[in-house]
């Protein structure tokens, strides 16, 4: 007897390119989180110890996991498979300095980003709640956190940070220290 609840027809117009680019988003939120939180482990070993860094970073990783938790659950609710890959280790692990992180985090956010105007080019016909999603919540999110990041590199290198670290240590307590965590 068939399953009187079965979500075959909740994926009928959930095409197997469409299934791939949400897999791939969410593979790409659960990398940025990951890498995320290795910066954030960084800023909190003992031979670094700039907590304010490591709590941005920290918020970060996890916002981006929260994003990959929905889409998981879109894929769920939608009769999609999803698939989840290995992470491999984050290409960076001792990060040099603060600039050199919020650099590399600034591209990993514009990567994330433009991944996510893809999706929301592909949903625009058939998904609407996907391409709701991205236009009420998200959308809006990362282009401020690409724009914060932006000014962040930016007044970091007005400090010469890559040569003084009382300057990586005054941007931690005094900018990063003001923000809301």
């Amino acid at each position: 007897m068939a399953n009187a609840f079965a979500p075959w027809h909740l994926g009928q117009n959930y095409n197997s390119e469409y299934e791939a680019a949400i897999n791939n988003q969410i593979a790409l939120e659960l990398h940025a989180s990951y890498m995320y939180m290795s910066m954030a482990s960084y800023f909190n070993r003992g031979d670094v110890a700039l907590k304010h860094f490591s709590l941005f970073f920290l918020q970060q990783s996890n916002k981006e996991r929260e994003h990959a938790e929905y889409l998981l659950g879109l894929q769920n609710r939608s009769a999609g498979n999803p698939f989840l890959w290995n992470m491999p280790r984050p290409e960076e692990e001792n990060w040099e300095n603060g600039l050199r992180v919020l650099e590399c985090a600034l591209q990993l956010a514009k990567k994330v980003h433009q991944s996510l105007l893809g999706l929301h080019h592909m949903s625009k016909e058939k998904h609407g709640r996907v391409c709701n999603f991205l236009e009420r919540d998200y959308f809006h999110e990362q282009v401020v956190f690409i724009q914060e990041l932006g000014d962040r590199v930016t007044n970091l290198r007005k400090l010469w940070a890559p040569e003084e670290s009382l300057a990586e240590y005054l941007f931690d307590k005094l900018t990063l220290g003001n923000t809301k965590n």
